[in-house]
């Protein structure tokens, strides 16, 4: 989980090729109207978020029932939608990767071909709300590389090989 230009999809997709389960690419499960509005600069609302979050959820209960393991990368930035995600697969644990807003907006500004522009990002650093005390998972702090990343996310998760 985390805003964008965090990393999600980089470390979600080694994260899934570690632990040899499908990967589940969240930006994916977006409208194309929600897609259209993000490029067009406008934030989305919690009404907008959705339909979204119930595709997820389906897909998150067909994955988990065909393979058991996988790894999501979504935003999830806040509680009630990780509430939502959670009604899906309740045993689901967040990696929250948090940075500061100057290396998430120079990440964005360096992406071709993302729908989500850097006007956005404020948007969803003010929407974020961090995991809380009881919601399994950890916090990473995006200055350590990919490859640092999962080996911290596999070590909590005790997948990690020795």
């Amino acid at each position: 989980m985390g805003v964008s230009g965090s990393g999600k999809s980089s470390v979600g997709q080694q994260l899934a090729h570690a632990l040899q389960c499908p990967f589940i690419e969240g930006d994916a499960f977006h409208s194309p109207a929600n897609i259209a509005r993000m490029s067009s600069g406008i934030a989305l609302s919690d009404a907008d978020r959705a339909d979204w979050l119930g595709a997820l959820g389906d897909e998150i209960r067909r994955v988990r029932q065909q393979h058991g393991g996988y790894v999501l990368s979504c935003s999830a930035l806040k509680r009630a939608y990780r509430d939502r995600l959670r009604q899906a697969d309740p045993a689901l644990r967040f990696a929250h990767l948090h940075g500061e807003a100057a290396l998430l907006a120079q990440r964005m500004a360096g992406r071709n071909a993302h729908f989500m522009p850097p006007s956005l990002l404020a948007s969803q650093l003010a929407a974020l709300q961090p995991l809380e005390a009881d919601e399994a998972g950890l916090v990473l702090d995006i200055r350590h590389s990919t490859e640092q990343l999962v080996q911290a996310i596999l070590m909590q998760s005790g997948a990690a090989s020795s």
